[in-house]
């Protein structure tokens, strides 16, 4: 159960108790915002190597390379924005025609990078004026062959790092106090390299493109330590994003990687096929997630056709694309309304693999008649709805945060005179089922835990995941696990959770496992200073009293001995070929017992609202009437109602099990 004030508390508990329930709508998933991208430049340049950065007085620098003459052009645009001047370009040099660029800065200093025309010498240019002037070329090293692709960025106390490759490696040299080191190899293995970025974030985060020995087309990340995730110098593993297959004519290239709120990435696919397309695709990390854990949403299609990408970079409160043809931007800040005062009703249902949320608004001066602007900018498909009920109190109009929801869509109702606005959502298990994998995921056993798999899966839907407790079998049991071409990621969830006994419940847009014991103390106590409205109280015979679990060898079975002498045996059996120990398979016969004394007491109380009530929560039950006192049972379910349309009403229905 969410922590609630005393004053809260004592609010939800009176007789006189006053409704409030705050309602909001804002331009986000999973915590992270939803850039909107206005188009600010179109052009007529060459789709070619480019780079883009913003130094410190917010000033916007590009660099593109023609790909008729291989000469190389800078642009800087002193206050960019819808009016700017984003076709004037400076020529700096020639450069090679086969290797990448790159810009970084760092407050006034700018660096720009380049290949010369020998395709193996790499120059830098600095700026100590936020790219207002340029100093000369110095050579930062020479390759044993021709450079490919360039990616730099400044780390700690002025340390640059610039990395390069040659055919399959990945090269590493920094500059200290203003001299250049001697490259280094990194430790990992490509066969061919098709493009490299960076961002220093207690590391040097890279983003890699390419093709593994076997010849599959990959996205990869990595990190090179400064101390943060990977000691300084060293390298972490290559850790997949996506792949294709060798053979599938789908190619990785150009990926561009910049930390505006959270690590934000733009990389291209190609498509070699019939109907061929090269197209920017994007993704972001979570919110929480540190780079290293690899934990990125789906990646997403971009509207636009280029085999070169996408630079992303960001100054203040704005994120910036940049092509040689190209400029968007957009705010950093989520568009956000609140919707309180209007609602009229609202109903949301929190049941154990589902979530959803109804809201009823007044509409009677057309105010909502065109959303998605304006004041209702944020009211889009998609855009996330927060739910928070709460009470007037002694102390304000307080609240708790419940369940996130996202808009699956609304309509308009005029009848009897009145015309209401109706926004329809669902939660975290809504995002889930909407995410299908876009071609076959496997794990072999001993390479994941199943936490860290639903991490994954929580990720490519982009919600954040975690634990209030968990099972020795959620961390300890790392199962073979394939995620099927086309399969949704709540299905995928679900199989995951049938191995363990850990449950999963959302609170906001991060969603909860904890492990149900059955000597979980009460949270919460209804009957006495909360008052039950109604009450329904069932108990029934289990479904399974004996289990039989076969895994790799091992046979084990399980007793609910009281059941059993009731209604004799009711068998239930369990296959699974990743229990490889009698342990393993003593847990799971247990949990799936465990279920079904859960499911088996049953029934549901109607109270006024709690507000701080969660799905699994154990609360205790007086009700004279049905000769229950301080009887523990599990919350299975959460119906919300709020209303002022026909009748008054703020209450909860809570759906029961045992404990």
């Amino acid at each position: 159960m969410r922590n609630l004030s005393s004053t809260l508390l004592q609010a939800q508990k009176s007789s006189a108790r006053l409704p409030y329930i705050k309602v909001e709508v804002v331009e986000r998933v999973g915590g992270v915002t939803r850039l909107s991208w206005s188009r600010l430049y179109t052009g007529s340049e060459d789709d070619f190597y480019h780079a883009a950065t913003l130094p410190g007085d917010g000033s916007l620098l590009r660099a593109r390379v023609d790909p008729n003459s291989y000469l190389l052009y800078l642009q800087r645009v002193a206050n960019p924005g819808p009016d700017s001047n984003f076709g004037s370009w400076s020529e700096i040099a020639a450069v090679s025609s086969v290797s990448g660029i790159a810009l970084s800065s760092s407050g006034s200093t700018v660096l720009l990078f380049y290949v010369g025309s020998d395709q193996r010498t790499i120059y830098v240019r600095e700026s100590n004026d936020n790219g207002a002037s340029f100093g000369s070329a110095i050579a930062v090293v020479t390759a044993s062959s021709a450079v490919g692709w360039l990616a730099a960025d400044f780390g700690s106390e002025g340390v640059v790092t610039l990395f390069y490759s040659v055919g399959g490696t990945v090269y590493a040299i920094r500059r200290s106090n203003g001299s250049w080191g001697s490259p280094a190899a990194w430790t990992n293995s490509a066969s061919t390299i098709t493009g490299l970025a960076c961002v220093y974030m207690g590391d040097w985060n890279i983003m890699v493109t390419g093709q593994d020995s076997s010849s599959n087309y990959k996205v990869w990340t990595c990190v090179y330590g400064d101390g943060y995730s990977a000691s300084p110098g060293t390298w972490s593993s290559l850790v997949e994003l996506t792949f294709s297959s060798a053979g599938s004519s789908v190619e990785f290239h150009c990926p561009y990687l910049s930390f505006p709120d959270v690590f934000r990435a733009f990389f291209v696919e190609k498509y070699t096929g019939t109907d061929s397309y090269s197209r920017p695709f994007w993704s972001h990390s979570l919110a929480t997630a540190d780079f290293i854990s690899n934990l990125w949403r789906e990646p997403v299609p971009f509207d636009l056709s280029s085999n070169y990408g996408v630079a992303i970079t960001y100054w203040g409160s704005y994120v910036w694309l940049s092509t040689p043809f190209g400029v968007w931007r957009a705010s950093l800040s989520p568009a956000s309304v609140t919707l309180t005062d209007d609602v009229i009703e609202l109903t949301s249902w929190s049941e154990p693999n589902s979530g959803r949320v109804t809201v009823v608004l007044r509409n009677d001066d057309g105010r909502y008649r065109e959303v998605g602007s304006g004041d209702y900018a944020a009211i889009k498909e998609g855009s996330e709805f927060l739910i928070s009920p709460g009470y007037r109190t002694t102390a304000a109009a307080e609240f708790s945060s419940g369940p996130s929801y996202w808009i699956e869509g609304w309509e308009y109702i005029s009848q009897g005179g009145r015309s209401h606005f109706l926004i329809q959502g669902g939660d975290g298990w809504w995002l889930l089922d909407r995410w299908r994998a876009r071609h076959q995921f496997s794990w072999a056993q001993g390479e994941k835990n199943v936490f860290q798999l639903l991490s994954f899966l929580f990720a490519r839907a982009g919600l954040e995941f975690s634990a209030f407790s968990t099972s020795s079998a959620l961390v300890n049991q790392y199962p073979a696990f394939t995620i099927h071409p086309r399969e949704s990621g709540a299905t995928a969830v679900r199989r995951l959770l049938d191995m363990v006994p850990d449950v999963l419940f959302f609170v906001r847009d991060c969603g909860y496992v904890k492990n149900p014991l059955a000597d979980e103390g009460s949270a919460y106590s209804y009957g006495s200073d909360h008052a039950i409205l109604e009450g329904r109280y069932t108990s029934s015979t289990q479904s399974i009293n004996r289990v039989q679990v076969y895994g790799d060898g091992i046979m084990s079975e399980r007793f609910d001995w009281e059941e059993i002498a009731k209604v004799y045996d009711r068998l239930g059996q369990v296959h699974d070929l990743n229990l490889d120990t009698l342990a393993k398979a003593e847990e799971r016969g247990d949990a799936a017992l465990r279920e079904e004394q859960i499911t088996a007491r049953g029934g549901e109380i109607l109270v006024p609202t709690n507000c701080g009530q969660d799905l699994y929560d154990v609360i205790d039950i007086t009700d004279e009437r049905a000769g229950l006192s301080s009887v523990k049972r599990r919350v299975m379910g959460i119906t919300l109602r709020y209303s002022t349309l026909r009748e008054a009403r703020y209450e909860q229905r809570l759906r029961l099990g045992g404990v």
